[in-house]
């Protein structure tokens, strides 16, 4: 199992990013997909999930609105679009195959900062 993140970066408050993850090594169409985050000093926390067949998705109450998951299951890989990002984005972004962040992969950093 691996899963690549990218996309992360600088970006002012306001801004927007969108983040991939490329999934391998195990049947990405079957599985329900999740982003999950670490920011500085705290724990996990889950951001969003979306299901196998992408059309239903799920939000933390804090990207409510701001966020959308997407999947592409013929490309195996997993989008999240952030908008409207807040310095409280800041964090360590990774995908993973449920909520707690098993066989997630290296992150890619978003930094909120103006």
């Amino acid at each position: 199992v691996q899963l690549v993140e990218s996309g992360g970066g600088l970006v002012q408050p306001g801004g927007s990013l969108r983040l991939s993850c490329v999934a391998s090594g195990f049947a990405f169409s079957s599985y329900w997909m999740f982003w999950v985050r670490q920011a500085p000093g705290k724990g996990l926390e889950w951001v969003s999930n979306i299901n196998t067949d992408g059309d239903s998705t799920y939000y933390a109450n804090s990207v409510k609105g701001r966020f959308t998951i997407s999947r592409d299951n013929a490309k195996n890989t997993l989008y999240l679009q952030m908008n409207s990002l807040k310095p409280e984005d800041t964090a360590l972004y990774y995908c993973a195959r449920d909520s707690i962040g098993s066989g997630r992969g290296q992150g890619t950093q978003v930094t909120v900062s103006s």
